[in-house]
């Protein structure tokens, strides 16, 4: 701006020169020293517009012969010329001092803007994060009660060998993993030998479930099913076979069970006790209407062979099931 000022005043001295020169040049040479002069101001003027709009169009001078009316007198066409190119070149550096100004006031909002984008833009100071409390160790939920089945009494197992009681007291050795202290628990558990082969497999897959290994229960019992189905424990084994799916939190499979039971074998002796679990399982997959439609079955089929711990969990699972409201 201090440069463009300095300029500004060097043209207008040169200006009040060219004004005061004038009456020696025309007398001298009329038309020729001011020419050149005017033609010197004119690009002092261009060269002020190069630094006010580097790369941009300069602005020129509006300077236009004027068309005249008459013929004018000889003496005066060059002063007129003058006058006119003069106050042209006085307008465009009016022009052209407003237009320094408005830019360097421009100049001075961008660059607060860019100062206040900086500053936005600048990434905050990460706090410390706080170190998280110490929850309390959870505490264990309390096995589940492993409902009573009412069925007959199953074969009584054999007293197992005192050498067979050894070894199950005996602890694995602590470098053993679990899956081999489980299959030592199973190992130890004694297979029935009666001569009866169908109560045998379904009286071994009862001990797996008493003893609370499920899968190996579910293992056993699936395959007495496929042997011995057809045969008077087919009842036995699939109502148990989906007590060892309800126990083992597999209720889907054990309604399907239970159901299955109670659909091929309706006089069995444990269609009554599978519709009864069927109605628990149920209540569980919140199916309370299809729950309170078992026990409706329960109660119109088999009401009068029902034991007293049949006729307890059916008359509570219809208040939890809120059977006829």
């Amino acid at each position: 701006m201090r440069h463009l000022i300095a300029k500004v005043s060097l043209v207008g001295m040169a200006v009040s020169s060219t004004f005061a020169l004038a009456s020696h040049a025309l007398a001298a040479d009329p038309v020729v020293p001011i020419e050149k002069r005017v033609d010197r101001l004119e690009k002092e003027v261009r060269a002020v517009q190069r630094k006010v709009f580097p790369g941009g169009a300069p602005v020129e001078p509006d300077i236009t012969a004027a068309t005249p009316e008459a013929a004018p007198a000889p003496a005066s066409t060059p002063v007129t010329d003058l006058l006119a190119r003069v106050t042209a070149l006085e307008s465009q550096l009016a022009t052209l001092t407003g237009q320094t100004e408005q830019n360097s006031f421009r100049i001075k909002q961008l660059e607060q803007k860019l100062e206040e984008m900086k500053a936005a833009s600048a990434p905050p100071v990460a706090a410390a994060a706080p170190e998280p409390a110490q929850s309390p160790a959870p505490v264990p939920a309390a096995p589940k009660p492993t409902p009573v089945v009412a069925a007959a009494p199953a074969p009584q197992p054999k007293p197992a060998p005192a050498s067979t009681k050894a070894a199950a007291k005996t602890p694995a050795p602590a470098t053993a993993s679990a899956d081999e202290a489980r299959k030592a628990a199973v190992a130890a558990i004694e297979k029935p030998a009666t001569g009866d082969a169908a109560n045998d497999a379904f009286s071994y897959g009862f001990r797996l479930w008493s003893a609370k290994f499920y899968p190996e229960a579910q293992a056993q019992l699936k395959t007495t099913l496929d042997k011995y189905g057809s045969t008077s424990v087919g009842s036995r084994t699939q109502n148990l076979l989906g007590r060892a799916y309800y126990d083992d939190g597999k209720v889907t499979l054990a309604a399907k069970t239970l159901y299955e039971n109670y659909r091929l074998r309706p006089t069995g002796d444990r269609a009554a006790e599978s519709l009864v679990w069927l109605g628990e399982s149920l209540i569980q997959m919140k199916r309370l209407k299809d729950a309170c439609l078992a026990y409706e079955s329960l109660s119109d089929e088999y009401g009068t062979k029902l034991s007293a711990t049949q006729k307890s969990m059916m008359e509570k699972g219809r208040a939890r099931a809120k059977c006829g409201q």
